[in-house]
């Protein structure tokens, strides 16, 4: 069997194994975090926070129940399908907002000059810009390998109770969510917006906390699903062919 038929098989035995809605609810947010990152949600001199960190959690929860398992390839398989889907919606965004017309924010305007600058606006906020494409796909590629990583490694020493859970799961996704949020920072905003290094540093440290937060709210939740998984033996099929793989290697 061919490397490309080996990787199309693991992907379908994958996606059959993972629920469904898990996929599809990281899938978009991954597309909503992004789409929504272009709204400040407050600015300083030193912080800054986005409305994409209201969802960016969503993710690295989907990939810390994906991780525990069915392992650090797993999640990461399903993180590169998010991030192609995310292109594809992008590119369909950008195509959509060239079409001639007007959004229905344009009817609502109080003049005609007016509600062209709205649809323009609306226009440019779906459109996106390369450049944050590229730092948004690249700083999730790097994040999600160290969340994968580091999930698995301290997870050797999980006893399967809650409190493995949440070390494993908080660790790893603050680490990651700090790699996340400074390569996105260093080559978008650093680059573009003009922010110095004390701003990059900061905003990814202080974004990584409130992430990290909303996280270990929901902490409890990832784990009950996590454990259902476990005892209704769900992906089987995908975590029997892993190990047969890896020990025929």
């Amino acid at each position: 069997m061919s490397a490309m038929s080996r990787v199309k098989e693991d992907y379908k035995a994958l996606l059959h194994g993972v629920p469904a809605m898990v996929t599809v609810t990281f899938i978009l947010s991954v597309v909503f975090m992004n789409l929504m990152a272009s709204k400040e949600l407050y600015r300083s001199e030193y912080f800054c926070l986005n409305c994409g960190l209201a969802l960016s959690w969503i993710s690295f929860l989907c990939m810390d129940c994906i991780c525990k398992r069915f392992g650090a390839k797993a999640a990461t398989k399903i993180s590169i399908l998010a991030m192609g889907v995310n292109v594809i919606c992008v590119l369909v965004f950008k195509l959509l907002s060239m079409a001639p017309g007007s959004w229905a924010a344009y009817y609502s305007a109080p003049d005609a000059i007016t509600g062209e600058l709205v649809s323009s606006g609306i226009d440019s906020t779906f459109a996106g810009s390369w450049y944050v494409v590229v730092g948004s796909a690249t700083a999730m590629l790097l994040s999600t390998l160290v969340n994968s990583g580091l999930n698995q490694l301290i997870g050797r020493a999980d006893k399967g109770n809650f409190i493995g859970f949440a070390k494993r799961s908080l660790i790893s996704t603050g680490v990651a969510q700090w790699v996340d949020n400074f390569v996105f920072s260093a080559m978008v905003s650093h680059v573009f917006f003009g922010w110095n290094w004390t701003q990059v540093l900061i905003c990814s440290t202080t974004s990584m906390l409130v992430e990290l937060i909303l996280e270990a709210v929901f902490s409890p939740m990832g784990y009950r699903i996590s454990k259902r998984w476990e005892k209704e033996k769900i992906g089987q099929k995908y975590i029997d062919r892993m190990a047969k793989a890896e020990a025929a290697a």
